[in-house]
Order: structure tokens, then C-alpha cells, then sequence
């Protein structure tokens, strides 16, 4: 425990959830790989995409869980002292900024698509953008009560926080939490209805696997977001969560607002501007 220590860092125990995690990523991004792109076939046996992608997403999940269960318990046992909770508030903060390259990349990808459509070696008035036979979504339609839906849940992931914070009322922010999780659902299944309705596949051309790209890597953002405020909400539920301690709520709240901002920029960039 941090108050029977002569410091105020948390020295960690050796732990197997690094090496899982890392194990699980790569199984999960190599299973989506080979589900874009056909069947891999490893020491003579042909392995699925699909089942790749989703044994290394059960695989994902669970160590988060497991993850994320040692962490709570350390808090419990006051061993995120204020030193640490700092250290711990830079480390999210560097993980989002690497989460935000990692987008800056997508749409790059979009863009340069857009400017050149016949190549980066070609004129930027050849081609034409989107490609021809490919029907764009309205960006006024479902995009745009997607855009409405994930401003909402912003507010109220800050509604929850404030009453938290400021004025230490669990009921309030355990209903904020309530309806920014609902309506981080309701978004995930309109994108699905969305992605349904399409007219073009993933492979079908740069348009099509550039915008399926970032769209959906932004929908498992959201998924995961999702998933990280419903933990929050059942945590306030449980009462583990108080004015003063709450470290994990702060970083699902800055998750969250990024997840809007990205969504925002993708919405400027891929609706309306790409189509």
C-alpha cells in the first residue's frame, strides 16, 4: 500500500497483461487484414479473416477487462497516489495524441486520394473524385443525426462529470452516464444500418476502402468508448467512484470528447467535402 512506502510511486508487481494484450492486438489486426484481402494460410492450414478478427477481439476485450480490474483494485488499496494518478493522466493523454496520428493518417490517406484520383504523379485535375459509378451517402441524412447524436452524448458526459465534480451528485451523473451510453449505441447501430445501405463495398475502389477505413475505425473508437463509460457507470453505481477519486471517469470523459472531435473532422472531411 502507497501510505506503508517511503515514496509515492506504485511499484508493479511483474504482470502477464502486457504480453496478451500485444498477442491479441496483432491476431485481431492480422485477422482484419485477411479478412479484407481473402484467406491466409499458415503451416498448411487456411485460415478465415473473419475468425482471426474475432478470436483476437474476445482475446482483446478480455484483457482489457482484466486489465482494467488490477487497476481498479490498486486505487482501491490507495496505491494511485496523487503522483501517480499525474503520471497516469500524461500516459492517457500521450495514448490519445497517438490515437489522433493514427487518424491524421486516414485522412491523409482520403485526401491525397481526393486530390489525385489517377496517382500523386498525376496532374490534379486528372480523374474524377468520387469515382465514377460510386453513390455517395447524403451527409445531411444519417450522417448528420449521427454528428447530432454524438454532440449529445458529449454533453451529457460533461453534464455527468460537472455534477460529479462540482457538486458531488452521484444520481445526476449516474443519469448523464445513462444516456451518453445510450446514445453511444444508438450511433454505433445507425452507422451499422448506414454500412448496410451502402452502394459501393469495401473493395470496390479507393473511394470505397478509404472511406470504410476511417469510418470504421472511428466506429470501434466509438465501441470502445462506449464500453469504457458503461464501466464508469457501473462502477458510480456500485459506489467506487467519489468526488475526489474518479481518475478513470476523467479518462473516459477525454476519450469520449475525442472521439466527438474525430468524428467532426471526418464528417467535414468525408461527407461533405470527399463526396
Amino acid at each position: 500500500m502507497a501510505h506503508a512506502k517511503n515514496h509515492d510511486y506504485h511499484i508493479l508487481p511483474a504482470s502477464v497483461w502486457p504480453f496478451l494484450a500485444a498477442v491479441a492486438v496483432f491476431v485481431m489486426l492480422f485477422g482484419a487484414v485477411a479478412w479484407m484481402t481473402g484467406q491466409v494460410t499458415i503451416a498448411g492450414a487456411e485460415i478465415t479473416g473473419p475468425w482471426m478478427f474475432a478470436i483476437g477481439f474476445i482475446g482483446t476485450c478480455y484483457v482489457s477487462f482484466g486489465w482494467w480490474a488490477d487497476m481498479v483494485r490498486e486505487g482501491e488499496q490507495g496505491d494511485h497516489t496523487p503522483v501517480v494518478r499525474i503520471g497516469l493522466q500524461y500516459g492517457f493523454l500521450l495514448f490519445v495524441m497517438s490515437e489522433a496520428m493514427l487518424f491524421v493518417t486516414l485522412f491523409w490517406n482520403f485526401i491525397k486520394n481526393a486530390l489525385y484520383p489517377m496517382g500523386e504523379n498525376s496532374p490534379i485535375t486528372d480523374g474524377v473524385w468520387p469515382p465514377e459509378g460510386i453513390v455517395t451517402f447524403d451527409p445531411w441524412h444519417l450522417p448528420f443525426i449521427n454528428t447530432l447524436i454524438l454532440l449529445l452524448s458529449g454533453v451529457a458526459v460533461t453534464w455527468a462529470h460537472h455534477a460529479l465534480v462540482h457538486e458531488g451528485d452521484r444520481k445526476t451523473t449516474i443519469n448523464g452516464l445513462i444516456v451518453a451510453v445510450v446514445l453511444g449505441l444508438l450511433f454505433t447501430a445507425l452507422q451499422a444500418y448506414e454500412y448496410s445501405h451502402a452502394a459501393f463495398g469495401l473493395a470496390d475502389t479507393s473511394y470505397a476502402s478509404a472511406f470504410y477505413i476511417a469510418t470504421g475505425f472511428h466506429g470501434l473508437h466509438v465501441i470502445i468508448g462506449t464500453i469504457f463509460l458503461f464501466v464508469c457507470l457501473i462502477r458510480m453505481m456500485r459506489g467506487q467512484m467519489t468526488q475526489n477519486q474518479h481518475l478513470g471517469f476523467e479518462a473516459a470523459a477525454w476519450y469520449w470528447h475525442f472521439v466527438d472531435v474525430i468524428w467532426l473532422v471526418l464528417f467535414a472531411v468525408i461527407y461533405i467535402w470527399g463526396s
